[in-house]
């Protein structure tokens, strides 16, 4: 471990690099092992659950379409998954990799002393100030996406030690992590300063979409951005679950160089935003047509069933 400190101004280890065995567990295909949250049951292919409340959830067609209301089922943002022994944050597949590794005790005491259910003061600073972050996002059979957002620092909104957000700019129509969020509200959000402290930070929560309207009437006195490109066609909201540091030994320390001209926000130009850097677009032709199997909409892989457990305490930081 270098020398750097975490938030909370002592040394800290990430639970991120720890050595892999071999990978995760085998399930058998489609199976999730995970229990079900507490007093929730699995959600079917339409998104029904017994518990939760529904949510306006955000479509847009096009760039001429409006922005579309759907329902969408979102589980009660304050239920958080227990962990599988009472008082000990993470998955069974983790506490499992621990005891064959021998490191259930280290993995404790950075539970113990890392791992928050907020943002304490150090770590809203920190995020407050960043440039870019990493989304992890999966759809409701547990496929997952990781991308990339960017933005002037103070991009990213923190307005309590429990609630931040970010703004979703124009970008290439996919929707790929807005998309997983209508079906499973769990994101990962990992922030990196490269440049500064050279230290990591994760927050992990649940999110909600809105439209730009929506946000400043909740929030009036959220800033007008001064760029057009830069003017948020959505928001995520994050609710926040757990905080924890990422060490600093395997950061690379960079440094900015000067833009190569104006910041390209927002434009549709091609070669501005990369144009056909790793040459897809010229296989295109001659790639054969996707043959993966596609699921129904109402194809919902099977769940392995779990004992419900009780809840967590509220307001206790794990």
């Amino acid at each position: 471990m270098d020398a750097h400190l975490n938030p909370d101004g002592h040394p800290g280890r990430d639970r991120n690099t720890e050595p892999d065995p071999g990978g995760r567990a085998a399930a058998p295909p489609g199976v999730d092992t995970r229990p079900p949250q507490a007093g929730q049951a699995r959600q079917d292919g339409e998104g029904a659950a017994a518990t939760g409340t529904e949510v306006a959830g955000l479509v847009q067609g096009g760039d001429a379409a409006p922005i579309q209301h759907q329902r969408v089922h979102v589980p009660d943002a304050r239920s958080v998954r227990p962990p599988s022994r009472p008082g000990r944050p993470g998955s069974d597949g983790e506490h499992r990799l621990q005891e064959r590794m021998g490191t259930t005790a280290r993995a404790a005491k950075f539970y113990d002393e890392q791992v928050l259910d907020r943002l304490n003061p150090r770590m809203r600073e920190f995020a407050a100030r960043q440039e870019m972050f990493f989304l992890a996002t999966s759809d409701r059979h547990g496929e997952c996406d990781n991308t990339f957002r960017a933005g002037p620092p103070g991009f990213v909104r923190v307005f309590d030690d429990r609630t931040l957000a970010y703004p979703e700019y124009r970008g290439n129509g996919v929707l790929a992590s807005l998309g997983n969020i209508q079906e499973n509200p769990h994101v990962g959000i990992l922030m990196i300063d490269f440049l500064q402290d050279r230290i990591g930070l994760h927050v992990n929560g649940r999110a909600r979409v809105l439209s730009d309207e929506e946000m400043r009437r909740e929030r009036p006195d959220l800033p007008v951005e001064p760029v057009p490109g830069r003017r948020a066609r959505l928001w995520v909201e994050v609710t926040v679950e757990e905080a924890y540091i990422h060490c600093a030994k395997h950061i690379p320390h960079l440094r900015k160089v000067p833009a190569r001209g104006d910041r390209a926000w927002g434009t549709d130009d091609s070669k501005r935003k990369g144009g056909d850097f790793f040459g897809a677009a010229a296989e295109a032709a001659d790639r054969a047509p996707d043959e993966r199997p596609r699921r129904d909409a109402d194809d919902t892989p099977a769940r392995a069933s779990a004992p419900p457990q009780a809840a967590r305490p509220a307001g206790r930081a794990w």
